[in-house]
């Protein structure tokens, strides 16, 4: 058995420095390459290695030529004809580099053929190594893990050397091939049911060397989100939307987009908001004016540091709980109790969940032993119990932006949600992914779309609120992160849009991880003591310690801890999320 270790190789490849949209220049390979991302040229684009591969040699072996094979992969995009060139016609005819893109890790090993009879002209050959993701053809990174394993039967070629026979469909990347060629990228589409917030789609977009990173984003703005928000989302760019021109002007201050095809004067804001926050948030526009033309005619500007609202997170205030009252906290620590029945002193009130804000006025709602109850956070706030039944058959209260409250009935096994301007009682939501699952937790995202559903004591899965009004459902659930079976997931909480802290008690201690919903990604936040309970909003995170009852904040750094409340502190919360 040998291993592929192609990037030390120079029989099989070159690597090339390219500036996405720019013309590129050849360095000699004699091992690696790595280039910073922030490097000089167009700041639309971005540079990467290409990888320039070259066609099968006579006088190559087996694992030359397996090495060839997968530096064809990597350089399919740019120039098909070399990884066709290492196929018989038979399996020409065959193959094809549509579906997912699996992606393994950078080691690979070849295991040689078997012996085989004398007049048996087909070697079997096995590449051997780990799975490490896969992107779907929605542009959708989803990290794997376990064994991977891929056979090849080879045969002479004519001229000398081997060609392969039998190709599995699709393409075969390394980790250090997608390091290389694409790039994590933040899409932002719009809610659906409300329109009054951007949500964001992260997807892995291959750089060109045909076109602007900046081109290659919006190129895949003006196409569907992922699987993950489908009917969930919608756009202010209709259908039939091009991208005539992206460029730089005034001296690098200003990007121009020109576009062309049925615009809506109607969606004007929101065209801007989506095109601005794409661009920002993948470092091609961040700063600068960006000034959208239709038909080469001005159509609207985006100025920086404007449009805040597109990404509102529905109230900055955050609050803890002592002995069943809600207290506010305060730059330096503990601020008072909130207004109402809410500050009061109570016993049998847990899983407290804060409203959006609205003129200054938020609702709490909070689990009891008979229900849910809401209360409104204002001097004549009482509580009332809006859903009957026994507490424990109820997941732990979330509010929605639009200002209803949703719980997961585990007893009748539906979900509910709950509209307090109604003036009707709580009221099933289809959520058929749901059928069957032994639902534990559930936290709608504030962006009004993402739900984080969580499954027994060690999973956690992610879906979507689809379609609008009555019509709404939760749907698109798909796994995200499962701890080992004899740990136990403590706390879930929503960050920013994209991430969400997971707090583990596992049999080497707590561990608490950031994962970004959107590809999986995940960050260990380190420890200094124990949580019970966590609470985030955007980089602002608060804690719950496991003993003492005291009140944590996570650094900027994200590396350390500060006592905000030295006890008689309990679970942190931030309004939605």
């Amino acid at each position: 058995m040998t291993r592929i270790r192609r990037l030390g190789t120079a029989v099989a490849l070159a690597v090339t420095v390219a500036w996405a949209g720019s013309g590129c220049t050849v360095i000699p390979v004699s091992g690696p390459y790595t280039v910073n991302d922030q490097g000089a040229g167009d700041p639309l684009s971005k540079p990467f290695h290409r990888m320039i591969a070259i066609k099968p040699q006579p006088n190559w072996g087996i694992d030359e030529t397996m090495r060839g094979l997968q530096a064809a992969m990597a350089a399919y995009a740019d120039d098909p004809s070399i990884l066709l060139s290492y196929l018989t016609p038979e399996a020409r005819a065959k193959w094809s580099a549509g579906g997912p893109v699996t992606v393994v890790e950078d080691a690979i090993d070849v295991v040689p053929p078997p012996p085989r009879e004398a007049t048996d002209p087909v070697l079997k050959v096995v590449l051997k190594g780990k799975y490490a993701a896969r992107i779907d053809e929605d542009d959708t990174y989803t990290p794997t893990g376990g064994s991977w394993e891929q056979p090849f039967d080879l045969v002479k070629a004519p001229q000398g050397g081997y060609l392969v026979k039998s190709l599995p469909q699709g393409l075969v990347l390394t980790r250090a091939d997608v390091r290389r060629a694409y790039r994590p990228t933040t899409l932002y589409y719009l809610n659906r049911s409300l329109q009054d917030r951007l949500v964001v789609d992260r997807v892995r977009l291959r750089l060109k060397t045909t076109e602007s990173f900046a081109q290659t984003v919006l190129e895949r703005l003006l196409k569907p989100p992922t699987a993950t928000l489908k009917d969930a989302v919608t756009t202010s760019l209709p259908e039939g939307t091009r991208i005539e021109s992206i460029r730089s002007g005034e001296g690098g201050e200003r990007v121009v987009v020109n576009l062309s095809g049925p615009l809506d004067l109607s969606s004007r804001d929101a065209l801007r908001a989506q095109i601005k926050y794409s661009l920002n948030a993948n470092d091609v526009a961040k700063g600068r004016t960006i000034e959208i033309q239709a038909n080469g005619e001005p159509y609207t500007t985006a100025l920086p540091n404007t449009d805040e609202s597109w990404l509102d997170d529905s109230g900055k205030t955050a609050y803890y709980v002592t002995k069943g009252a809600i207290h506010y906290l305060s730059k330096d620590g503990p601020g008072g109790v909130v207004a109402g029945a809410a500050g009061e002193q109570r016993d049998g009130y847990s899983d407290f969940a804060v409203s959006k804000e609205e003129n200054g006025n938020s609702l709490v709602a909070a689990r009891t032993s008979t229900g849910i109850s809401v209360a409104a956070m204002v001097p004549q706030g009482r509580w009332q119990e809006v859903i009957h039944g026994k507490g424990d058959d109820f997941t732990a209260p979330t509010w929605h932006r639009d200002g209803s409250l949703w719980t997961y009935d585990r007893k009748d096994s539906v979900l509910l949600r709950y509209d307090p301007s109604s003036g009707r009682g709580a009221e099933p939501v289809e959520a058929p992914n749901l059928a069957g699952l032994d639902v534990t937790r559930l936290r709608i995202a504030r962006d009004g779309v993402r739900v984080m559903v969580m499954t027994g004591r060690n999973t956690v899965q992610i879906s979507a609120l689809t379609g609008e009004g009555p019509q709404m459902k939760l749907g698109n659930l798909r796994a995200l992160t499962a701890t080992n079976e004899a740990d136990k997931i403590i706390d879930v909480a929503w960050g920013d849009e994209e991430h969400l802290l997971v707090l583990v008690q596992s049999q080497a201690g707590h561990i608490l991880t950031e994962i970004n919903v959107g590809d999986g990604e995940s960050t260990g936040v380190p420890l200094t003591e124990r949580l019970r309970s966590v609470a985030a909003l955007g980089d602002r995170v608060l804690a719950e310690t496991d003993k003492g009852a005291k009140l944590l904040e996570l650094g900027q750094d994200r590396q350390t801890w500060t006592a905000k409340i030295d006890s008689d502190a309990g679970a942190p919360l931030f309004p939605l999320g």
